[in-house]
């Protein structure tokens, strides 16, 4: 086989994949970027739980989907930003707008909660998504030379955490939000020192954490991220 049947056979292959209506269904509804089960994409999609398996194994099988999976729970997203790149494309062609996910969960719980031990909700997304756009965190969640000395200005010896029996850092999956926050030892120590500095406060009756003007002003002044309500995080 030569090299042009070659990338004939797998342009076709993964044209026919997406061309599926329940599985291009499945592929959009993932294009905000947001993790969903295979429940939920089976329901977007309109088929029965049994034959969105059998799609979503197709779809990763063509490396456009990816599985995550957290305790009993099984998300799957996009591969990558080529693939959103790619659906974006054929939206333009064909003329179809995105959908938005929306969330269900409460606001409060939502903004900024626990999750265990590290923080979770709109903020830990923020957090997560600051940490790694100003090079702190490397694509592995290993603390770059930058990000070593910036975590070290805000009292995380990263060495030190490094050592600790649990992972140093890793992508939990936000069960609101459907995007990563920071979890590990990294994310304890963050939650840590938010609370040691007032930055956040706890509910008494509930994983909620309020996040106080000190925590605002100091969030935008060292991260650069604008703490306001619910889905008006920003920088």
């Amino acid at each position: 086989m030569d090299v042009e049947e070659h990338v004939d056979l797998a342009v076709s292959r993964i044209a026919a994949a997406i061309g599926e209506p329940a599985r291009a269904r499945m592929l959009y509804s993932l294009l905000d970027g947001h993790a969903r089960t295979s429940t939920e994409l089976a329901m977007l999609a309109g088929v029965g739980t049994s034959t969105a398996s059998v799609h979503l194994h197709r779809l990763k099988m063509e490396r456009l989907v990816k599985l995550f999976i957290q305790g009993k729970h099984r998300y799957y997203s996009l591969e990558g930003p080529h693939v959103a790149r790619a659906l974006e494309g054929l939206s333009v062609l064909a003329g179809i707008p995105r959908g938005q996910f929306v969330p269900n969960t409460p606001s409060r719980l939502r903004a900024a909660r626990t999750c265990y031990d590290h923080i979770a909700g709109a903020l830990g997304v923020a957090l997560h998504d600051r940490f790694q756009a100003l090079g702190w965190l490397s694509a592995d969640y290993g603390p770059t030379l930058d990000g070593t000395k910036r975590f070290a200005a805000l009292g995380i010896d990263t060495d030190a955490t490094r050592k600790l029996r649990r992972r140093f850092a890793y992508a939990c999956l936000d069960w609101s939000e459907r995007r990563p926050h920071v979890g590990g030892a990294l994310g304890a120590a963050i939650l840590e020192i938010a609370l040691k500095s007032k930055w956040v406060v706890p509910d008494l009756d509930s994983r909620v954490l309020g996040v106080t003007s000190l925590g605002r002003r100091e969030m935008a002044a060292r991260f650069g991220l604008r703490v306001g309500q619910v889905g008006n995080l920003g920088w």
